[in-house]
């Protein structure tokens, strides 16, 4: 039986899901963040997927979001987009170091994946953590510079940014420093997907496609990078993604 189980590292609520039987087993490990605006139970789907291959899969929620709510309006929230990934890449780390402190971790067999925001998350994580060892990023784009730079425009179609440019500056270098197309030797080798509608009104297919173009002619294993094209898929991912995902996983971490 798979069971779910709310957990918490610090300030941090989690869903924690795995075979029942299995729960105190040193496992081969998914962390899988939600989309903006979403909440970490959107992801459920895919977590039963990988929990029924085997893996344990922590469902973090980030924050403002869910349980970790503080009613900010839509404005905050857009302000806030930016400095809520930069939060998910730093606890990225506690969420490891609950999974060593605990023995579940099998081997170092970590994945990290993500819906959109999620996506972004895990892209700009791959460029920090070498202890990655397999990634999917759902429609999420690995050019964050460039989105970043465009989020930002619409934003000034609107009025005022709420931060002085200092501040815009600063930002800026820290995404710059995550940003995995600026950064791509840091994938050294490490299994990565990409799922991605041509459609998609929010995160722009181009970043991730042209991305891939780019980095798979780094790979010296092609197998080890995937791109994966659905044709009139807007932004939302597919139950067909979340199956390739899962067997993505499977075939590089079981």
């Amino acid at each position: 039986m798979i069971g779910i189980y709310e957990e918490q590292i610090n300030q941090i609520p989690y869903l924690h899901i795995v075979k029942s039987e299995n729960y105190n087993f040193e496992l081969p490990t998914i962390i899988y963040f939600h989309g903006f605006t979403s909440a970490k139970e959107q992801n459920l789907p895919i977590a039963y997927m990988l929990a029924s291959k085997g893996f344990r899969v922590l469902l973090p929620e980030s924050l403002h979001h869910g349980e970790r709510s503080k009613g900010l309006t839509d404005k905050q929230m857009q302000i806030s987009f930016w400095n809520i990934v930069i939060q998910n890449v730093k606890e990225l780390e506690e969420l490891r170091s609950v999974l060593l402190k605990n023995h579940w971790l099998l081997e170092g067999r970590l994945g990290i994946a993500g819906t959109s925001m999620g996506g972004i998350t895990t892209s700009a994580a791959l460029v920090k953590y070498d202890w990655i060892q397999a990634a999917a990023i759902m429609m999420g784009s690995p050019k964050i510079t460039d989105y970043a730079n465009a989020l930002i425009g619409n934003f000034k179609k609107y009025g005022e940014l709420p931060i002085s440019n200092n501040q815009l500056q600063q930002l800026l270098r820290q995404i710059e420093a995550m940003d995995l197309s600026h950064h791509v030797d840091t994938l050294d080798q490490r299994p990565v997907m990409f799922w991605h509608g041509d459609k998609d009104p929010v995160v722009p297919f181009e970043h991730s496609y042209l991305f891939y173009q780019e980095a798979k002619d780094t790979y010296i294993d092609e197998q080890n990078i995937k791109f994966i094209k659905e044709p009139g898929v807007g932004h939302k991912v597919s139950r067909n993604g979340y199956l390739e995902a899962t067997e993505w996983f499977a075939k590089h971490l079981l």
